[in-house]
């Protein structure tokens, strides 16, 4: 990244930054609301063959997939940011854990892939204006979760999981309370 050229650039650099870590809790948390805040209203979604046409309708599908689908992790990387006005040009990596473990035989898949967005500046708030993700790579292996083959948990159970909204300790009152 090329040095700022001004403290505005910095803040749209993080506004823009925020939305893309935002976008990914949500999709790990089950959190449409939060997805649905990341693209403008006539926003395109091309989800890399598995999904193209209105940001709106993606979100929609999202709403009925999303509670039921399994143990996400999206972690975001190699973030690069290109600002050109109100437009900005972003890629950044996706790499995706994933634990199926409602199916016959589980696994855990591992996933890599690339968002490449157009976003604009509206209303002073940039937001997605159209997406398209590319698929990388994947690998899927055997689940076989040990918690360090006991050293972390020897017993499994006690320990707190993450879950999707509205059960997930985010949605609790506990963060906030005095």
């Amino acid at each position: 990244m090329a040095r700022p050229k001004s403290v505005e650039e910095l803040f749209d650099r993080q506004e823009i930054y925020d939305l893309l870590v935002d976008y990914a809790r949500g999709a790990d948390r089950g959190d449409a609301d939060l997805i649905a805040q990341a693209y403008h209203d006539d926003a395109i979604e091309d989800h890399g063959g598995t999904f193209l046409g209105s940001a709106n309708d993606y979100v929609d599908m999202l709403r009925k997939v999303l509670p039921k689908a399994p143990r996400m992790s999206h972690i975001i990387t190699n973030i690069n940011i290109e600002l050109d006005g109100d437009r900005a040009y972003t890629e950044c990596y996706f790499l995706t854990f994933s634990r199926r473990d409602t199916v016959e035989d589980p696994f855990d898949s591992f996933t890599m892939a690339r968002v490449i967005d157009r976003m604009e500046r509206r209303d002073g708030v940039f937001k997605i204006a159209h997406r398209r993700l590319v698929w990388d790579w994947n690998h899927e292996m055997p689940l076989n979760e040990s918690w360090g083959r006991g050293e972390i948990a020897p017993d499994p159970s006690k320990l707190v999981r993450g879950a999707k909204k509205p059960d997930d300790i985010l949605y609790g009152d506990w963060l906030r309370a005095k």
